[in-house]
């Protein structure tokens, strides 16, 4: 089945933008509910720790390695089923075994995470709090596997709605548990597995109605398998650098009580247009340009490239400017009620507008690392990975004893945005395929221009709001819709830029 670019980022980016929805109906009933007390940060670190391993060996090492190697596959119906069904067993048995011994050494792994958490009840609640979640990685890695076999068959609905159950099945449980007077930690450990069981069901059932049927096996190490390894591996270590690096961030933050949940919260608000535009470039570009590099289509491939890098930056520069310019207001309406005070929007805000300025580069980051992907090459980027994991800790711990709990939020755009350099240099071997178009070239200022200028607009918008008295709700929703159409219009007069103009030029593709 063929899928344009646009239709398939519109399909990721529609389920992205619902699942990141309920995600904020979720975090808003926690931050009411919960606060940034030690239950809230003992669940948050709990929960980032199967979340932490599912991009390490799901969605991150093992999907960028079998991804590319499976689409090549695809005109062979029955030899990809057989290579999908012999990576599910072998994935099956590494993680099961993974989750074993992590439920065994949690308190282990509750102090590589948040060593500041030593001595206090935090550190308690999170070891008791992460023995229940953790399972969610099999659960999750199994779906995103097999999201992977839908991706690159064109169908990308299933795998993301996905996100959407956990959410909604969070914000049930909370519910229930308020209702029946339960402990909202273990509530929401509860949860995790559930919404887990519920992810890879959804995909499950999708992929047989596509025609690939997945049971766990006795993994056999064929020569596909051992290719996967071999292109596997250097990503698992790519991938455990970035993780690293979220470590870093955490033992910082873990050293200032409510620290954790205000770069959480943070996180949350930046990661919507990031998991929007970002992730869903990414899912589509990758076999998208795996398919063009092995027909040997190098036009084509720069015309994806170009196209995908033109997309991301038209939703993700106003983005960035925009949460800049208005973070305090988004982190008072969203999240300032119940238990969590307005000192606690100051600190959250701090770290959204550093993380704002990193947007970007955590978009590019996505639109690039294909490239090398596609080709099957994860060990450059492992190397890249290094020397940004190097100069995140150096920043992050240098600059702890000055600017507190934001060095971590730094170190996190610093590093970023040195990724993103050291990927773009590295593609200048890469031939056509790797160049930014005619197109791409004169689009860029355009879209830089009518951002900043948006973001003008905003700054004033925002003094007046304030003096204006009309609510928080409110004002934000003007401040929102009031920017967008702001840069849309700018956008289609500065040089006539028309976003319609993008989508005809993919779909051409």
């Amino acid at each position: 089945m063929k899928t344009g670019l646009v239709r398939g980022f519109l399909a990721v980016g529609t389920w992205t933008l619902i699942s990141r929805v309920s995600g904020f109906v979720r975090d808003i009933l926690m931050a009411a509910w919960l606060g940034t007390g030690a239950v809230a940060e003992a669940f948050v670190v709990a929960l980032s720790l199967p979340n932490m391993f599912r991009r390490f060996f799901a969605e991150g090492a093992f999907n960028t390695a079998f991804v590319p190697m499976f689409s090549k596959k695809l005109q062979d119906p029955d030899e990809a089923q057989r290579f999908a069904r012999e990576a599910f067993s072998g994935l099956f048995l590494t993680v099961l075994a993974l989750s074993a011994v992590a439920m065994i050494f949690m308190p282990g792994l509750v102090w590589l995470m948040a060593s500041g958490f030593q001595g206090d009840e935090r550190f308690d609640l999170a070891v008791e709090y992460g023995r229940i979640t953790f399972p969610y990685i099999l659960l999750i890695s199994m779906a995103s596997m097999i999201s992977g076999v839908l991706n690159a068959n064109g169908r990308f609905t299933a795998a993301a709605a996905a996100p959407v159950l956990l959410n909604l099945l969070f914000i049930v449980a909370m519910w229930l548990g308020r209702w029946k007077g339960w402990d909202l930690g273990l509530t929401l450990a509860w949860a995790t597995p559930v919404t887990g069981i519920a992810q890879l069901a959804l995909v499950w059932w999708d992929a047989r109605r596509t025609g690939y049927v997945f049971w766990p096996r006795r993994p056999r190490l064929s020569p596909d398998m051992r290719r996967l390894i071999a292109v596997a591996l250097p990503a698992a270590f790519a991938g455990g650098v970035v993780q690293i690096n979220l470590l870093i961030g955490r033992q910082v933050a873990s050293r200032f009580e409510g620290a954790v949940t205000w770069l959480y919260y943070s996180d949350r608000l930046y990661q919507l247009p990031l998991g929007i535009v970002g992730a869903a470039v990414a899912v589509v570009l990758l076999p998208e340009l795996a398919r063009r590099l092995r027909a040997e289509d190098h036009a084509g491939g720069q015309s994806a490239y170009s196209r995908a890098t033109e997309f991301g930056l038209f939703l993700t520069l106003p983005a960035a400017f925009a949460i800049a310019v208005i973070a305090q207001p988004m982190v008072a309406t969203l999240f300032e009620r119940g238990a969590f005070s307005a000192f606690d929007t100051q600190q959250t805000a701090a770290a959204l507008v550093v993380y704002a300025l990193g947007l970007p580069a955590f978009v590019l980051q996505k639109i690039l690392q294909p490239l090398y992907f596609a080709r099957e090459d994860t060990r450059t980027p492992f190397r890249y990975a290094l020397l940004s994991m190097v100069v995140n800790a150096v920043v992050a711990f240098g600059l702890m004893p000055l600017l507190g709990f934001l060095a971590a939020a730094i170190g996190t755009t610093v590093a970023a945005w040195l990724m993103v350099g050291q990927l773009w240099w590295g593609t200048r071997d890469m031939g056509q395929a790797a160049r930014a178009d005619a197109r791409l070239s004169r689009a860029f200022p355009r879209i830089l221009l009518a951002s900043a200028l948006m973001a003008g607009a905003l700054w004033v918008g925002r003094e007046w709001l304030e003096d204006a008295g009309l609510g928080r709700g409110v004002s934000l929703a003007i401040l929102v819709f009031g920017g967008a159409a702001i840069y849309f219009t700018l956008a289609f007069v500065i040089a006539g830029y028309r976003p319609s103009e993008l989508k005809a030029a993919v779909r051409r593709n």
